[in-house]
Formats: C-alpha cells, sequence, structure tokens
C-alpha cells in the first residue's frame, strides 16, 4: 500500500538506517527491530505549508499541520485535538530566576493529556487501513486519550493497564466504551502482552515506542509553541520522559519546522526523568545503552523499566546538544502546588516533574536567566488526585460553630 500522503516518502529505522518505501503494517524494523521514523519530502511541504498559510487557517487542532502528518484528517467529527495554551509564567520564572519562561498546558486536550496528538493520528491511521478494533498498552493516559477518540471514530478499543493504573484513569476508560483489562504486573508486562494480543487477533497497535506514527502526532506540539511564540524558538524545552517518545516528538518537530524553512535554529532539549524511572537519564549520562531500571515512581505516566523509545531519545539530546535531570517523588510533589499557586496550572505528577526538573536545572545553571524557556505540562491534575492529595494533605474538619472557626482561623494566623 503506497502512502496517501503527498509529502510522505516512506519510513527509516533509527537503529540501522534501513529505509522502506511501502507502508503496509509496519510497526518495526523488519531487519533489525529497531523503531521507524516517518520521512518527508520537505520541497513538498515548502509548497504547501508556510507562515502565510498558517496564519490564514482557522483549523486550531493538529490538522492546521497536515502537510507534515502522515495520515489525512479522518472524514468525521472529533473533539478538538491540538492548539492548547502557552501561558507566560512570570511568577514561577521570578522564582527559579527566568525572565521568560513559558508553560505548554497539555492537560486541555479532550482527555486531559497530551496523548491525544498521538491518539488521534494512530486512529486516523487505522481508519485509513480499514481496522475495525484498536489496542495499547498504557499507565493510564494514552490508554485513556485512546479510548475518547476511538469513542468518537466508532473502533473498538481493547488496552492493558498495569492494575495499579490510577483509579480516575481506569475509570476514564470506562466511561469512554473500552474493553480493560488489568495486568497483574507492570507496564513493561502489560506492553508486552499487548504486542503479543496485537500479533494474535490482527488489533491495530497503537503503542508507544512501537507504532510510528504516535510520534508523528507529538511533535505537532512543537509547532505549535513556535506559532504561539510568534515564531520565536525556544532555547530550552523541558519536558518529562518515560519511554521518550514525546522528547523524540517534540525534537523531531522542531527538525521538521527548521527542514520545512519555517525557523531557522533548534532549541535545546532537556529530558526530566523520575530518580527510580531514569533508564535514559543514566544511558546519557554514561555508555549511551539504555538498560532495565526498576521503574518505581508516583509519577505513574513515566514509569518505565525499559523506555520503548530510548535509543530515539537518547539521539534527540546529543543532536539538540541538550541535557537529563533527575529528580525524586519528593520534587516532583512539591512541584505540584508551585505550580498551581503560581501559575493556576494543575499538573498530575508526571506533569509537573517537568517544572521539578527545570527548578533543578535553573538552580544547577544549566539554563540561563535571559533564556527562552518553555516547559511542557503533559497531563492534568485530575488524572491523578491521589497524587496531588499526597502533596497538600487534606482539608481542615470542624464542627459547624463559630467558635470552632475562630480557633481555627487563630491557630492558622488567618
Amino acid at each position: 500500500m503506497a502512502y496517501p500522503s503527498l509529502t510522505v516518502t516512506g519510513l527509516r529505522c533509527f537503529s540501522c538506517g534501513r529505509e522502506l518505501a511501502d507502508e503496509g503494517v509496519v510497526y518495526i524494523c523488519p531487519s533489525c527491530g529497531g523503531n521507524l521514523d516517518v520521512v518527508y519530502d520537505y520541497r513538498a511541504v515548502r509548497k504547501r505549508l508556510s507562515r502565510r498559510s498558517l496564519t490564514a487557517d482557522p483549523d486550531r487542532s493538529i490538522w492546521r499541520y497536515a502537510a507534515l502528518l502522515p495520515a489525512p484528517k479522518p472524514r468525521r467529527d472529533f473533539p478538538q485535538v491540538g492548539w492548547t495554551p502557552l501561558y507566560r509564567a512570570p511568577r514561577l520564572g521570578r522564582a527559579f530566576g527566568l525572565a521568560d519562561l513559558f508553560l505548554k498546558d497539555d492537560g486541555r486536550n479532550p482527555s486531559a493529556s497530551f496523548k491525544d496528538r498521538a491518539g488521534i493520528v494512530a486512529i486516523a491511521k487505522a481508519l485509513q487501513l480499514k481496522r475495525k478494533v484498536i489496542t495499547g498498552a498504557s499507565t493510564g493516559n494514552a490508554a485513556s486519550s485512546l479510548a475518547c477518540l476511538s469513542a468518537a471514530a466508532g473502533i473498538k478499543t481493547v488496552v492493558f493497564v498495569p492494575k495499579t493504573a490510577p483509579p480516575a484513569k481506569i475509570t476514564q476508560l470506562l466511561v469512554f466504551g473500552a474493553f480493560v483489562i488489568a495486568v497483574d504486573g507492570t507496564y513493561d508486562q502489560a506492553f508486552d502482552l499487548c504486542l503479543k494480543a496485537s500479533a494474535d487477533y490482527g488489533w491495530y497497535n497503537r503503542n508507544t515506542g512501537y507504532n510510528p506514527f504516535t510520534r508523528e502526532g507529538k511533535k505537532t506540539c512543537s509547532y505549535e509553541i513556535v506559532e504561539q511564540l510568534a515564531w520565536r524558538v525556544p532555547d530550552t524545552v523541558f519536558v518529562s520522559v518515560g519511554d521518550g517518545n514525546i522528547l523524540t516528538g517534540l525534537w523531531k518537530g522542531f527538525k521538521d519546522l527548521r527542514a520545512a524553512g519555517l525557523i531557522e535554529r533548534l532549541p535545546r532539549m532537556a529530558a526530566v526523568q523520575a530518580r527510580g524511572s531514569n533508564a535514559v537519564a543514566k544511558a546519557f549520562a554514561s555508555s549511551g545503552t539504555i538498560r532495565p531500571v526498576s521503574g518505581r515512581t508516583l509519577a505513574d505516566s513515566i514509569s518505565v523499566s525499559l523506555p520503548r523509545d530510548g535509543v530515539a531519545a537518547l539521539q534527540a539530546l546529543r543532536e539538540s546538544n541538550g541535557f537529563a535531570v533527575e529528580v525524586t517523588d519528593a520534587e516532583i510533589l512539591a512541584a505540584i502546588p508551585l505550580l498551581a499557586r503560581s501559575e493556576s496550572v494543575f499538573a498530575e505528577p508526571a506533569g509537573a516533574a517537568a517544572v521539578a526538573g527545570l527548578k533543578k536545572a535553573a538552580a544547577e545553571g544549566l539554563v540561563r536567566s535571559r533564556e527562552l524557556v518553555t516547559a511542557v505540562i503533559t497531563g492534568n491534575g485530575l488524572k491523578d488526585v491521589a497524587g496531588a492529595q499526597k502533596a497538600v494533605g487534606g482539608p481542615h474538619f470542624i464542627k459547624p460553630e463559630l467558635s470552632e472557626l475562630r480557633k481555627l482561623m487563630k491557630k492558622n494566623r488567618l
């Protein structure tokens, strides 16, 4: 099956460089098993996409960038994915000693997660291939995104989650009508079972770090950041990292813009990982070989033992002259109320991890005070209320009497 896109030329393996001319239903490199990258004809892109055409385009979703996507916009109505707000963050910036800080709040997507960008492109491919069932493994966000958007597509969804996934995310899945399988094991084990199931039943597999088209949806965040900054390019972009696919997507997005002649320079990428789930950071600081780690962290969305897109993530850090930052769970928890009380953005732990990493990097002098810095907030705090409660505790309980209230106010000096 040839690519219907006028701008896509094929797939290329990140590991061995093999190029594939035809699409079919290919997930990974048939030669070495490495992850695949979608390749574009940027001369063709330039004919279809420009700053002027984007200014005139009323579409406020990822499909405004259709010339840089591998599947056509589905011929049915979907919730708006993309064009999430980019906030200037002056109070947080002052706290970190940064004069030009912005927050990209992707918790404002339909399922309250960055993963909607990947989900909608994977669904577009499934529709193009006339698949009836789409599946994926997730710690929660990718699965709830898939369930949310598949409901509008009329595609059946089978999702695999570790039994430790937050109840709010599992409830989301069930509300949207997904067939939910809670695996008595880790995310990595759920991922492996999902691969076997998709091969056995012929389901279309959306898995991050396996399906090459998820990265294509995630890269649209970079396009929006630059457009919303009036075509300024950040000096450094901070993002939390689990499998590594969001990091690689963002980096590809910036490279796309330069190759298409829309920007002239590229940012540094800063990968933020939880200390117990730090395979990418450890590899970047040492031999460059991705090795499994425990994956233990309260930030479930970045809880990964073996990053499925780790090779490409390391490549993104090296190419961008970027760096990796490790943060503790305590630092992640502290960043949740800090972000909320300074800029009114409520982030789940994985989203707040980017802010925790930015705080540490600023304190260590890894970013300069006058740099243009963007931190990507990948998920809304209502995704994991239990995590937020660990950071802020509970309410004050009193009897319904004014005397009780006065005691409480006096004790807390209010």
